[in-house]
């Protein structure tokens, strides 16, 4: 079926009456973003070069939590997380507590490149990625007006906000700018070669070290010869399912096709929990989710795409 892209832009409660406004400049965002991976896998880019790409075009986009748009942690700080996968090496790389670098998944694409290891955290991330020369930031670059607001909201509520959530029973309605999500993208490329790429800045009022799903290999993110899964909503449930690996597992041990695979996952965890995006070796696409609704892309060589936020969205051929 020749090449395939995914990318997702978060996935939770979000309302249909989420106001132009806030919705249109995401999905014109999630448009850019496909046809930027379009153009990189027909120039024959690999699929691991174009989810790089897309997610550190993703990471510069403020309406989605990751990069320039990361929330708040319960100190007021932000510590960012992201990790990438290729499915034809099994290479991985991963980081978290991620303070300084513009891009966090480009200094997990070093992690995997450039050392032994896999993973690399707070202060032993930030001196790799001054070694390596990454583009690094005042961590004021990161906290803005909105992002305050949004920590704000949380700590009234007493809770610790997860990509998409609207206000709790008898609560007043939040400003629509507070919903943003976990960016990541998944592709394969003509020569079937797979990858996944993910990143965020985690859950509003979080824990200063707390570390969610995105940079756990097998759960936020995983790829090898068969599919390539990224997940976004809440980590940890997405941790205790390992939902990425487990979608690769039923292909592998069952023989389940990627959409019964990625299917069953996600009706295996509590419902509003999460969602993902997915791709097979043979260009088949998957991007299911268990909440109302995610923001997601996709784009194949055989000319189907979609662009979409709740479950009715339909496609274009």
């Amino acid at each position: 079926m020749g090449w395939a892209i995914a990318l997702h832009g978060g996935a939770g409660d979000i309302p249909r009456s989420l106001p132009p406004e806030r919705r249109e400049p995401r999905l014109a965002t999630l448009r850019r973003c496909l046809d930027l991976g379009v153009a990189a896998l027909q120039a024959g880019r690999t699929a691991l070069d174009v989810v790089e790409l897309v997610v550190r075009e993703l990471e510069n986009c403020p309406h989605f939590n990751a990069g320039r748009g990361s929330v708040l942690t319960t100190d007021g700080t932000v510590e960012m997380e992201a990790s990438i996968m290729d499915g034809t090496t099994m290479g991985c790389g991963a980081v978290s507590g991620v303070s300084t670098v513009v891009n966090a998944i480009s200094l997990a694409r070093l992690v995997m490149d450039k050392t032994p290891h896999i993973y690399l955290a707070f202060q032993g991330a930030e001196a790799f990625a001054r070694d390596q020369g990454v583009e690094t930031v005042d961590p004021s670059h990161f906290i803005t007006e909105e992002n305050i607001d949004r920590l704000r909201q949380a700590k009234q509520a007493n809770r610790v906000q997860i990509d998409y959530t609207q206000p709790m029973e008898g609560q007043p309605p939040k400003d629509d700018n507070s919903r943003t999500g976990t960016v990541g993208c998944v592709a394969v490329d003509a020569s079937r070669n797979l990858a996944s790429a993910t990143s965020t800045g985690g859950m509003v009022n979080k824990m200063a070290g707390r570390i969610g799903d995105t940079p756990v290999i097998g759960a936020g993110t995983y790829a090898n010869a068969l599919c390539a899964v990224s997940a976004t909503g809440k980590g940890e449930a997405i941790i205790r399912h390992t939902v990425a690996r487990d979608v690769a597992a039923l292909m592998e041990h069952q023989g389940l096709t990627l959409r019964d695979a990625a299917e069953h996952v996600v009706a295996g965890v509590p419902r509003g929990n999460f969602g993902l995006v997915a791709v097979s070796v043979s260009g088949e696409i998957s991007m299911p989710h268990n909440t109302t609704g995610m923001f997601r892309a996709c784009a194949t060589e055989g000319g189907y795409s979609e662009v979409g936020i709740w479950p009715d969205d339909g496609g274009e051929t």
